[in-house]
Protein backbone atom coordinates (compact mmCIF):
# COMPACT_ATOMS: atom_id res chain seq x y z
CA UNK A 1 0.00 0.00 0.00
CA UNK A 2 3.17 2.78 0.87
CA UNK A 3 4.44 1.54 -2.52
CA UNK A 4 1.26 2.42 -4.46
CA UNK A 5 0.76 5.74 -2.28
CA UNK A 6 4.26 6.65 -3.03
CA UNK A 7 4.04 5.97 -6.64
CA UNK A 8 0.94 8.06 -6.69
CA UNK A 9 2.33 11.28 -4.92
CA UNK A 10 5.09 11.12 -7.76
CA UNK A 11 2.34 10.93 -10.19
CA UNK A 12 0.62 13.86 -9.09
CA UNK A 13 3.72 15.69 -8.77
CA UNK A 14 4.57 15.30 -11.89
CA UNK A 15 1.41 16.03 -13.43
CA UNK A 16 1.45 19.23 -11.41
CA UNK A 17 4.82 20.17 -12.67
CA UNK A 18 3.43 19.47 -16.26
CA UNK A 19 0.23 21.34 -15.83
CA UNK A 20 2.51 24.63 -14.86
CA UNK A 21 4.82 23.95 -17.53
CA UNK A 22 1.98 23.94 -19.90
CA UNK A 23 0.46 27.16 -18.54
CA UNK A 24 3.67 29.02 -19.26
CA UNK A 25 4.54 27.53 -22.67
CA UNK A 26 0.69 29.08 -23.21
CA UNK A 27 1.19 32.41 -22.21
CA UNK A 28 4.34 32.81 -24.25
CA UNK A 29 2.32 31.52 -27.52
CA UNK A 30 -0.17 34.04 -26.65
CA UNK A 31 1.92 36.79 -25.53
CA UNK A 32 3.73 36.33 -29.15
CA UNK A 33 0.51 37.06 -30.48
CA UNK A 34 0.58 40.76 -29.76
CA UNK A 35 4.28 41.54 -29.86
CA UNK A 36 3.98 44.20 -33.25
CA UNK A 37 1.30 46.18 -31.03
CA UNK A 38 3.73 48.71 -29.65
CA UNK A 39 5.94 48.30 -32.97
CA UNK A 40 3.44 49.04 -35.97
CA UNK A 41 4.79 53.23 -35.86
CA UNK A 42 8.15 51.75 -36.56
CA UNK A 43 6.49 49.95 -38.92
CA UNK A 44 4.66 52.84 -40.46
CA UNK A 45 7.93 54.85 -40.76
CA UNK A 46 9.66 52.62 -42.43
CA UNK A 47 7.31 51.49 -44.72
CA UNK A 48 5.35 54.31 -45.29
CA UNK A 49 1.82 53.21 -44.79
CA UNK A 50 -0.56 54.54 -42.34
CA UNK A 51 -3.53 52.95 -39.91
CA UNK A 52 -5.62 51.61 -42.59
CA UNK A 53 -2.88 49.29 -43.21
CA UNK A 54 -2.43 48.46 -39.40
CA UNK A 55 -5.96 47.26 -40.07
CA UNK A 56 -4.98 45.07 -42.33
CA UNK A 57 -2.38 43.60 -40.43
CA UNK A 58 -5.43 42.70 -38.23
CA UNK A 59 -7.40 41.56 -40.44
CA UNK A 60 -4.34 39.24 -41.98
CA UNK A 61 -3.81 37.57 -38.07
CA UNK A 62 -7.45 37.28 -37.43
CA UNK A 63 -8.15 35.15 -40.59
CA UNK A 64 -5.05 32.81 -39.78
CA UNK A 65 -6.62 32.54 -36.26
CA UNK A 66 -10.18 31.43 -37.42
CA UNK A 67 -8.96 29.60 -40.41
CA UNK A 68 -6.15 27.67 -37.54
CA UNK A 69 -9.42 26.96 -35.48
CA UNK A 70 -11.07 25.25 -38.39
CA UNK A 71 -8.21 23.20 -39.52
CA UNK A 72 -6.34 22.62 -36.59
CA UNK A 73 -8.68 23.04 -33.43
CA UNK A 74 -9.64 19.74 -33.14
CA UNK A 75 -6.69 17.89 -34.62
CA UNK A 76 -4.97 17.61 -30.86
CA UNK A 77 -8.37 15.11 -30.12
CA UNK A 78 -6.74 12.59 -32.22
CA UNK A 79 -3.05 13.02 -32.79
CA UNK A 80 -2.55 14.44 -28.89
CA UNK A 81 -2.26 17.34 -27.23
CA UNK A 82 1.28 17.54 -26.78
CA UNK A 83 1.80 16.39 -30.26
CA UNK A 84 -0.07 19.33 -31.92
CA UNK A 85 1.56 22.15 -29.41
CA UNK A 86 5.19 21.46 -29.94
CA UNK A 87 4.55 21.50 -34.06
CA UNK A 88 2.46 24.87 -33.15
CA UNK A 89 5.63 26.37 -31.48
CA UNK A 90 7.82 25.34 -34.33
CA UNK A 91 5.36 27.15 -36.29
CA UNK A 92 5.68 30.10 -34.09
CA UNK A 93 9.35 30.23 -33.71
CA UNK A 94 9.87 30.45 -37.47
CA UNK A 95 7.58 33.28 -37.42
CA UNK A 96 9.74 34.83 -34.76
CA UNK A 97 12.77 34.33 -36.77
CA UNK A 98 11.05 35.39 -39.86
CA UNK A 99 9.87 38.78 -38.35
CA UNK A 100 13.56 39.23 -36.97
CA UNK A 101 14.70 38.74 -40.31
CA UNK A 102 12.81 41.23 -42.34
CA UNK A 103 10.16 44.00 -42.33
CA UNK A 104 8.66 44.58 -45.91
CA UNK A 105 5.03 45.39 -45.71
CA UNK A 106 3.84 42.14 -47.50
CA UNK A 107 6.33 39.77 -45.49
CA UNK A 108 4.54 41.45 -42.19
CA UNK A 109 1.07 40.39 -43.42
CA UNK A 110 2.20 36.73 -44.30
CA UNK A 111 4.19 36.81 -40.97
CA UNK A 112 0.96 37.72 -39.28
CA UNK A 113 -1.33 35.43 -41.19
CA UNK A 114 1.04 32.48 -40.20
CA UNK A 115 1.61 33.62 -36.45
CA UNK A 116 -2.66 33.40 -36.31
CA UNK A 117 -2.78 30.12 -37.99
CA UNK A 118 -0.85 29.13 -34.81
CA UNK A 119 -2.61 30.84 -32.18
CA UNK A 120 -5.68 28.82 -33.56
CA UNK A 121 -4.21 25.70 -33.06
CA UNK A 122 -3.11 26.52 -29.89
CA UNK A 123 -5.60 27.97 -27.55
CA UNK A 124 -8.14 25.37 -27.75
CA UNK A 125 -5.15 22.64 -27.58
CA UNK A 126 -3.85 24.20 -24.43
CA UNK A 127 -6.96 24.81 -22.79
CA UNK A 128 -8.03 21.35 -23.09
CA UNK A 129 -5.08 20.12 -22.12
CA UNK A 130 -4.66 22.32 -19.05
CA UNK A 131 -8.27 20.61 -17.83
CA UNK A 132 -6.99 17.20 -18.10
CA UNK A 133 -3.57 17.96 -16.48
CA UNK A 134 -5.24 19.47 -13.58
CA UNK A 135 -7.39 16.44 -13.14
CA UNK A 136 -4.62 14.32 -13.13
CA UNK A 137 -2.91 16.38 -10.52
CA UNK A 138 -6.37 17.04 -8.31
CA UNK A 139 -8.51 13.96 -9.25
CA UNK A 140 -11.83 14.59 -7.92
CA UNK A 141 -11.25 18.37 -7.19
CA UNK A 142 -13.28 21.21 -9.30
CA UNK A 143 -12.19 22.18 -12.10
CA UNK A 144 -11.78 25.73 -11.42
CA UNK A 145 -8.38 26.22 -11.01
CA UNK A 146 -7.76 24.27 -14.85
CA UNK A 147 -9.90 26.95 -16.10
CA UNK A 148 -8.74 29.81 -14.12
CA UNK A 149 -4.99 28.99 -15.16
CA UNK A 150 -5.84 28.93 -19.05
CA UNK A 151 -8.18 31.49 -19.04
CA UNK A 152 -5.55 33.75 -17.29
CA UNK A 153 -2.65 32.47 -19.53
CA UNK A 154 -4.98 33.19 -22.66
CA UNK A 155 -5.40 36.81 -21.69
CA UNK A 156 -2.20 37.45 -19.43
CA UNK A 157 -0.29 36.62 -22.69
CA UNK A 158 -2.18 39.05 -24.32
CA UNK A 159 -1.28 41.67 -22.24
CA UNK A 160 2.38 40.57 -21.53
CA UNK A 161 3.58 40.71 -25.07
CA UNK A 162 3.92 44.28 -25.85
CA UNK A 163 5.35 45.05 -22.30
CA UNK A 164 8.41 42.64 -23.41
CA UNK A 165 7.91 43.80 -26.94
CA UNK A 166 8.31 47.64 -26.06
CA UNK A 167 11.37 46.99 -23.50
CA UNK A 168 13.23 45.01 -26.06
CA UNK A 169 13.09 47.44 -28.53
CA UNK A 170 14.95 50.06 -26.87
CA UNK A 171 17.78 47.97 -27.82
CA UNK A 172 19.68 48.02 -30.78
CA UNK A 173 17.39 46.76 -34.20
CA UNK A 174 14.47 47.46 -32.15
CA UNK A 175 11.89 45.83 -35.40
CA UNK A 176 14.18 42.64 -34.61
CA UNK A 177 15.62 42.04 -31.15
CA UNK A 178 11.87 41.34 -29.99
CA UNK A 179 11.47 38.63 -32.08
CA UNK A 180 14.96 36.81 -31.39
CA UNK A 181 14.28 37.38 -27.44
CA UNK A 182 10.91 35.01 -28.40
CA UNK A 183 12.90 32.91 -30.37
CA UNK A 184 14.85 32.19 -27.11
CA UNK A 185 11.55 32.07 -25.16
CA UNK A 186 10.10 29.33 -27.77
CA UNK A 187 13.03 27.52 -27.92
CA UNK A 188 12.37 27.01 -24.11
CA UNK A 189 8.86 26.22 -24.26
CA UNK A 190 9.21 23.15 -26.89
CA UNK A 191 12.23 21.63 -24.89
CA UNK A 192 9.75 22.56 -21.18
CA UNK A 193 6.69 20.64 -23.00
CA UNK A 194 8.83 17.52 -24.12
CA UNK A 195 8.85 16.55 -20.51
CA UNK A 196 4.95 16.88 -20.16
CA UNK A 197 2.97 13.86 -20.71
CA UNK A 198 0.26 13.03 -23.22
CA UNK A 199 -3.24 13.16 -21.92
CA UNK A 200 -5.20 11.87 -25.13
CA UNK A 201 -5.92 7.66 -24.53
CA UNK A 202 -2.73 5.70 -26.60
CA UNK A 203 -5.37 4.09 -28.09
CA UNK A 204 -7.34 7.03 -29.45
CA UNK A 205 -3.78 8.34 -31.24
CA UNK A 206 -3.07 5.21 -32.34
CA UNK A 207 -6.36 4.84 -33.98
CA UNK A 208 -7.02 5.50 -37.59
CA UNK A 209 -8.08 8.51 -38.61
CA UNK A 210 -9.26 10.53 -41.65
CA UNK A 211 -8.02 14.01 -41.56
CA UNK A 212 -10.82 16.63 -41.93
CA UNK A 213 -10.96 20.70 -41.04
CA UNK A 214 -13.04 20.93 -38.44
CA UNK A 215 -17.02 21.47 -38.93
CA UNK A 216 -18.19 24.30 -36.86
CA UNK A 217 -21.26 22.56 -35.54
CA UNK A 218 -22.58 21.40 -32.24
CA UNK A 219 -24.78 18.49 -30.88
CA UNK A 220 -28.26 19.22 -31.33
CA UNK A 221 -28.66 18.44 -27.38
CA UNK A 222 -26.23 21.38 -26.22
CA UNK A 223 -26.83 23.91 -28.71
CA UNK A 224 -28.59 26.48 -26.88
CA UNK A 225 -26.04 26.93 -24.23
CA UNK A 226 -23.08 26.82 -26.38
CA UNK A 227 -24.81 29.71 -28.60
CA UNK A 228 -25.10 31.46 -25.87
CA UNK A 229 -21.41 31.29 -24.87
CA UNK A 230 -20.29 32.11 -28.35
CA UNK A 231 -22.08 35.13 -28.51
CA UNK A 232 -20.43 36.18 -25.55
CA UNK A 233 -17.74 35.42 -26.25
CA UNK A 234 -17.84 37.28 -29.49
CA UNK A 235 -19.26 40.40 -27.45
CA UNK A 236 -16.05 40.14 -25.16
CA UNK A 237 -13.13 40.02 -27.60
CA UNK A 238 -14.88 42.71 -29.71
CA UNK A 239 -14.50 44.42 -26.46
CA UNK A 240 -10.90 43.75 -26.76
CA UNK A 241 -10.53 44.89 -30.24
CA UNK A 242 -12.14 48.11 -29.15
CA UNK A 243 -9.68 48.42 -26.95
CA UNK A 244 -6.43 47.28 -28.24
CA UNK A 245 -7.63 49.04 -31.85
CA UNK A 246 -8.14 52.36 -30.30
CA UNK A 247 -5.17 52.49 -27.65
CA UNK A 248 -2.65 53.41 -29.71
CA UNK A 249 -4.55 56.31 -31.71
CA UNK A 250 -5.74 57.88 -28.61
CA UNK A 251 -2.01 57.98 -27.24
CA UNK A 252 -0.80 59.60 -30.46
CA UNK A 253 -3.98 62.02 -31.47
CA UNK A 254 -5.25 62.73 -27.75
CA UNK A 255 -2.36 62.77 -25.59
CA UNK A 256 0.15 63.30 -28.25
CA UNK A 257 3.20 60.72 -27.28
CA UNK A 258 4.55 58.06 -29.55
CA UNK A 259 6.81 56.00 -26.89
CA UNK A 260 6.75 52.58 -27.53
CA UNK A 261 7.22 51.71 -23.56
CA UNK A 262 4.78 54.44 -22.83
CA UNK A 263 2.43 52.15 -25.79
CA UNK A 264 3.48 48.83 -24.30
CA UNK A 265 2.95 49.63 -20.45
CA UNK A 266 -0.58 51.50 -20.94
CA UNK A 267 -1.59 48.16 -22.86
CA UNK A 268 -0.35 45.89 -20.47
CA UNK A 269 -2.07 47.55 -17.75
CA UNK A 270 -5.53 47.96 -19.43
CA UNK A 271 -5.62 44.09 -20.50
CA UNK A 272 -4.53 42.45 -16.97
CA UNK A 273 -7.79 43.72 -15.81
CA UNK A 274 -8.85 40.72 -17.73
CA UNK A 275 -6.37 38.86 -15.48
CA UNK A 276 -6.95 40.75 -12.30
CA UNK A 277 -10.73 39.88 -12.33
CA UNK A 278 -10.62 36.05 -12.86
CA UNK A 279 -8.27 35.73 -10.19
CA UNK A 280 -10.51 37.54 -7.50
CA UNK A 281 -13.75 36.15 -8.74
CA UNK A 282 -12.65 32.55 -9.48
CA UNK A 283 -14.71 30.59 -7.68
CA UNK A 284 -17.85 33.23 -7.92
CA UNK A 285 -20.85 31.35 -9.62
CA UNK A 286 -20.88 31.73 -13.42
CA UNK A 287 -24.19 33.79 -13.44
CA UNK A 288 -22.64 36.34 -10.45
CA UNK A 289 -19.60 36.40 -12.79
CA UNK A 290 -21.34 37.73 -16.20
CA UNK A 291 -23.46 39.91 -13.97
CA UNK A 292 -20.39 41.75 -12.70
CA UNK A 293 -18.42 41.62 -16.03
CA UNK A 294 -21.68 43.10 -17.58
CA UNK A 295 -21.18 46.23 -15.26
CA UNK A 296 -17.57 46.26 -15.61
CA UNK A 297 -17.68 46.45 -18.99
CA UNK A 298 -20.55 48.93 -19.24
CA UNK A 299 -18.80 51.01 -17.10
CA UNK A 300 -15.59 51.11 -18.42
CA UNK A 301 -16.25 51.60 -21.81
CA UNK A 302 -18.44 54.87 -20.74
CA UNK A 303 -15.38 55.70 -18.71
CA UNK A 304 -12.82 55.60 -21.59
CA UNK A 305 -15.07 57.70 -23.47
CA UNK A 306 -15.38 60.09 -21.49
CA UNK A 307 -11.64 60.24 -21.33
CA UNK A 308 -11.67 60.47 -25.03
CA UNK A 309 -13.54 63.97 -24.74
CA UNK A 310 -11.28 65.10 -22.13
CA UNK A 311 -8.10 63.72 -23.26
CA UNK A 312 -7.34 62.53 -19.58
CA UNK A 313 -4.77 58.84 -19.96
CA UNK A 314 -5.83 58.26 -16.18
CA UNK A 315 -9.42 58.04 -16.88
CA UNK A 316 -8.44 55.94 -20.33
CA UNK A 317 -6.59 53.18 -18.44
CA UNK A 318 -8.72 52.96 -15.56
CA UNK A 319 -11.59 52.91 -18.22
CA UNK A 320 -9.36 50.23 -20.11
CA UNK A 321 -8.71 48.18 -16.61
CA UNK A 322 -12.17 47.70 -15.77
CA UNK A 323 -13.25 47.28 -19.19
CA UNK A 324 -10.81 44.38 -19.82
CA UNK A 325 -11.72 43.04 -16.56
CA UNK A 326 -15.37 42.48 -17.60
CA UNK A 327 -14.44 40.79 -20.88
CA UNK A 328 -12.26 38.86 -18.43
CA UNK A 329 -15.27 37.46 -16.45
CA UNK A 330 -17.46 37.29 -19.26
CA UNK A 331 -15.05 34.93 -21.41
CA UNK A 332 -14.73 32.82 -18.02
CA UNK A 333 -17.86 31.83 -18.15
CA UNK A 334 -18.05 31.38 -21.54
CA UNK A 335 -15.37 28.81 -21.82
CA UNK A 336 -16.81 26.81 -18.20
CA UNK A 337 -20.06 26.58 -19.79
CA UNK A 338 -18.49 25.11 -23.20
CA UNK A 339 -15.85 22.71 -21.44
CA UNK A 340 -19.19 21.58 -19.13
CA UNK A 341 -20.76 20.87 -22.20
CA UNK A 342 -17.60 18.87 -24.43
CA UNK A 343 -17.31 14.99 -24.23
CA UNK A 344 -13.92 14.45 -23.15
CA UNK A 345 -13.33 12.83 -26.97
CA UNK A 346 -14.38 16.20 -28.56
CA UNK A 347 -13.53 18.54 -26.03
CA UNK A 348 -10.63 20.78 -28.17
CA UNK A 349 -13.04 20.64 -30.88
CA UNK A 350 -15.78 22.11 -29.17
CA UNK A 351 -13.33 24.92 -27.63
CA UNK A 352 -11.86 25.12 -31.43
CA UNK A 353 -15.51 26.41 -31.85
CA UNK A 354 -16.13 28.74 -29.32
CA UNK A 355 -12.62 30.31 -29.96
CA UNK A 356 -13.69 30.58 -33.74
CA UNK A 357 -16.75 32.85 -32.45
CA UNK A 358 -14.73 34.68 -30.35
CA UNK A 359 -11.56 35.72 -32.58
CA UNK A 360 -14.37 36.85 -35.42
CA UNK A 361 -15.18 39.03 -32.34
CA UNK A 362 -11.96 40.33 -32.30
CA UNK A 363 -10.49 40.71 -35.93
CA UNK A 364 -13.87 42.59 -37.38
CA UNK A 365 -13.87 45.31 -35.44
CA UNK A 366 -11.11 45.83 -35.98
CA UNK A 367 -11.33 46.10 -39.74
CA UNK A 368 -14.38 48.59 -38.98
CA UNK A 369 -12.30 51.00 -36.55
CA UNK A 370 -9.69 51.08 -39.00
CA UNK A 371 -11.84 52.41 -41.67
CA UNK A 372 -13.44 54.84 -39.95
CA UNK A 373 -10.13 55.97 -38.83
CA UNK A 374 -9.50 56.70 -41.73
CA UNK A 375 -11.93 59.71 -41.97
CA UNK A 376 -12.69 60.47 -38.46
CA UNK A 377 -10.28 61.63 -35.35
CA UNK A 378 -10.24 58.68 -32.53
CA UNK A 379 -12.11 60.89 -30.04
CA UNK A 380 -15.54 60.48 -32.33
CA UNK A 381 -14.80 56.51 -32.94
CA UNK A 382 -14.05 55.87 -29.29
CA UNK A 383 -17.10 57.88 -28.40
CA UNK A 384 -19.21 56.19 -30.80
CA UNK A 385 -18.23 52.91 -30.55
CA UNK A 386 -18.50 52.89 -26.29
CA UNK A 387 -22.29 53.57 -26.79
CA UNK A 388 -22.43 50.76 -29.12
CA UNK A 389 -20.25 48.05 -26.87
CA UNK A 390 -22.26 49.93 -23.73
CA UNK A 391 -25.63 48.50 -25.57
CA UNK A 392 -24.65 45.50 -27.18
CA UNK A 393 -22.15 43.89 -24.61
CA UNK A 394 -24.60 43.37 -21.99
CA UNK A 395 -27.56 42.03 -24.52
CA UNK A 396 -24.97 39.08 -25.55
CA UNK A 397 -23.97 38.40 -21.87
CA UNK A 398 -27.57 38.43 -21.57
CA UNK A 399 -27.90 35.44 -23.46
CA UNK A 400 -25.43 33.34 -21.53
CA UNK A 401 -27.15 34.68 -17.92
CA UNK A 402 -30.63 32.87 -19.22
CA UNK A 403 -28.94 29.51 -20.35
CA UNK A 404 -26.62 29.53 -16.72
CA UNK A 405 -30.04 29.89 -15.04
Amino acid sequence: MAARTDTDTDERTHAARSFWLTAASFLVVMSFMTVPTPLYGLYEERNGFGPFTVTLVFAAFGAGVVLGLVLLGHVSDHVGRRRLLLGVVVLEAACAVGFAAGSATWWLLVLRFLTGLGVGGCAPTATAYLLELHACWRPGAAPVLGRTVANVANLGGLAIGPLVASLASLLPRPLSTPYVVYVMLLVGVGVALRRVPETVSGDVVAAPWRYRPQRLVIDREVRAPFVGAAVAAFSSFAVLAFITALTGQFLVQVVGTTSRVVTGAIVTTVLAGGVVSQVVLSRAARRRQLQVGAALVTGGVVVMAGAGQTGALAAYVVGGFLTAGGVGLVFSASVATVSGLAAPERRAGTLATLFAAAYVGLTVPVVVIGALLTALDVTPVLTGLAALVALAVPAGIAMLVRQSD
